[in-house]
C-alpha cells in the first residue's frame, strides 16, 4: 500500500511538472513574441514547431534531469525547500544548455535562444512555487494524521529515545513511533507515551503480528552483533530496515558516503561547496557582486582614501596576513583605521571598543564597516568570498586550533566579508567558540539562499560589536 501511495504521488508530481513546464513555455513564448521587452517581435517558427520541440525535446530533457537530481524522492526526508530550490535551478541551467546543444546538432538557428533563457528562468520560478505548495499540502495532511507511516524502533537507549522525540516534535514528517524493542527487563516500560513492546529476540513475532512501514535500528555498539539477524528478520517480511549509528555524534549536518571499490566510507565532514556546481555558482555570484559593489561604493572609497591621507600619516590601505581557504595565507586589504605601528605589536591584540590606536577617521569607518570595502578586491582576486567565515591572523589561528574544538573546519571554505556568525553578533573579541559553532553550521549547510539571507541581514542589521 505504501509503495502504491508513493508511486501515485510520483505520478502526480510528474503530471504537475509537465503542466508547470508547459505554462512556463507559454509564458516565455508570450514574453518573447508578443511583447517588445526582449527585442523586436519579428517572425518566428510558428507555434506548432515550438509545440513539437516541447513534446519531443523539452519535456523529456526536463523529466530526465528531474529524476537524475532526485526531485522525485519521497518528500518526507528532503532536507528543506532551499535544497529543493537549488536542485530545480541546477536542472533548469542544465536543461537550457542541453536544449541549446540539441538545436545546434539539428541545425535550427532560427529557434529563439532568448525564449529558452526565459523558459529556464520562469520554469525555475514556477517549479519552486509548485514544490513549496506540494510540501505545504503534504505537511498539513500529515499533521492531521493522514498519509502517516508507522515506525518500529529497535533500541531502548538514549539514541532511540532521542530519535522518537524528534519524530514526535515534527509531526509534519508524517511518522508515528508505534513501539520500541529493547532488553527483556525493559518490556512494558513507557517512554514519552510509547511502550517497549518486546525484546530484540521478539522481532519476528512482533513483525508477523503488526504492520510497520519502517524499522529503525538504534542500538548501542555493544549490541551491533545482533544487526545482521535484525535486518534479516525485516527483509523476511519485506519491511525496510534503517540504521542510526551509535557514533552519530561524529556525523556532519549532511553525511555522505563514498565508495572505494566495494568498501563504503562515511565522510565525517560534508561541505556542500566541495560540489563543483555549487563552487561555480558561488564563484559566479562573488564575481558579479564584487564588481557591482566596487562600482557603487567607489565614490565612498575615494572620499575615505582622501580623508585617511589628510588626517594621519601612513598608507591608505592596510594589508595584513590572514589564513584563508585550505589554511593558506593571503594578504587581506582594509582601509587603514589606526595609527601606523610596528607589525610585532599587532600580532597579539584584538581591537577593542575604546582602542587608543584608532584614528578619528578610523573610528568612523570601523563603526560603519567602510574599512572593509577594499576586501571586495580580495573577492575579485579569489582570496575571499562575499559570504563566509571571517579570516583570522596566523597568530590567533595557531592559538585557537589547539584550544577550540573543530576550529580549523572553517578553513574548508573561502573566508568572507560577512558571515553567519557576524549577523548573530559574533564579531571582534566576542566568544570564539560561539563564532565557530555558527561558522561550522554555515560550512555544513551552505546554499545560495543562505548567502542571500546573510547579505540582506548584513545590510539591514546594525552590529553593536562593530568597532
Amino acid at each position: 500500500m505504501i509503495k502504491e501511495n508513493q508511486k501515485l504521488l510520483n505520478f502526480s508530481l510528474v503530471l504537475i511538472d509537465v503542466i508547470v513546464i508547459g505554462l512556463a513555455l507559454l509564458c516565455s513564448l508570450w514574453l518573447r513574441f508578443k511583447t517588445t521587452l526582449f527585442g523586436p517581435i519579428g517572425g518566428h517558427l510558428g507555434f506548432f514547431n515550438y509545440l513539437l520541440f516541447f513534446t519531443f525535446a523539452v519535456i523529456p530533457v526536463y523529466l530526465i534531469l528531474y529524476f537524475a537530481f532526485g526531485l522525485y524522492k519521497p518528500r518526507r526526508t528532503y532536507k528543506n525547500i532551499f535544497s529543493e530550490a537549488t536542485q530545480l535551478i541546477k536542472v533548469n541551467i542544465l536543461a537550457f544548455i542541453t536544449l541549446v546543444s540539441i538545436l545546434f546538432i539539428i541545425n535550427q538557428p532560427d529557434f529563439s535562444r532568448i525564449m529558452l533563457i526565459l523558459l529556464a528562468i520562469i520554469a525555475s520560478f514556477f517549479g519552486i512555487i509548485e514544490r513549496f505548495t506540494i510540501r505545504t499540502i503534504l505537511r498539513k495532511m500529515r499533521i492531521n494524521n493522514r498519509n502517516i507511516k508507522h515506525i518500529l524502533i529497535v533500541g531502548d537507549n538514549e539514541l532511540a529515545f532521542s530519535f522518537a522525540r524528534k519524530i514526535r516534535e515534527n509531526p509534519y514528517l508524517g511518522f508515528v513511533v508505534s513501539g520500541f524493542l529493547g532488553r527483556s527487563e525493559h518490556i512494558g516500560r513507557e517512554i514519552d507515551g510509547c511502550s517497549v513492546i518486546g525484546s530484540f529476540e521478539d522481532i519476528d513475532k512482533i513483525l508477523d503480528k503488526n504492520r510497520f512501514d519502517r524499522v529503525v535500528l538504534a542500538i548501542p555498539l555493544k549490541y551491533y552483533y545482533k544487526i545482521n539477524d535484525l535486518v534479516e528478520s525485516c527483509e523476511r517480511v519485506g519491511i525496510k530496515a534503517e540504521i542510526i549509528p551509535d557514533y552519530i555524534r561524529y556525523f556532519p549536518a549532511q553525511p555522505s558516503v563514498d565508495m572505494i571499490e566495494d568498501i563504503p566510507i562515511i565522510n565525517i565532514r560534508y561541505v556542500p561547496l566541495d560540489d563543483d556546481f555549487n563552487k561555480f555558482l558561488k564563484y559566479l555570484s562573488d564575481y558579479i557582486i564584487s564588481i557591482i559593489a566596487i562600482i557603487i561604493t567607489s565614490p565612498i572609497m575615494v572620499v575615505t582614501a582622501i580623508a585617511i591621507k589628510l588626517s594621519s600619516n601612513g598608507p591608505i590601505i592596510f594589508k595584513q596576513e590572514r589564513i584563508g581557504y585550505n589554511s593558506k595565507p593571503f594578504m587581506m586589504y582594509k582601509f587603514r583605521s589606526m595609527k601606523v605601528q610596528d607589525p610585532s605589536e599587532e600580532k597579539a591584540e584584538w581591537t577593542t571598543k575604546d582602542d587608543p590606536r584608532k584614528t578619528k577617521v578610523g573610528q568612523f569607518i570601523r563603526k560603519t564597516s567602510i574599512d572593509e570595502l577594499p576586501q571586495f578586491f580580495n573577492v575579485l582576486k579569489g582570496d575571499m568570498s562575499v559570504v563566509g567565515p571571517r579570516p583570522e591572523r596566523p597568530y590567533f589561528v595557531d592559538q585557537f586550533k589547539e584550544t577550540v574544538p573543530k576550529y580549523m573546519v572553517k578553513h574548508q571554505v573561502k573566508p568572507g566579508l560577512t558571515g553567519w556568525a557576524q549577523i548573530h553578533g559574533c564579531r571582534g573579541d566576542t566568544s570564539i567558540k560561539k563564532r565557530i559553532e555558527y561558522d561550522i553550521e554555515y560550512v555544513e549547510n551552505w546554499h545560495m539562499g543562505l548567502d542571500l539571507a546573510i547579505m540582506i541581514k548584513t545590510a539591514l542589521k546594525k552590529n553593536p560589536n562593530a568597532y
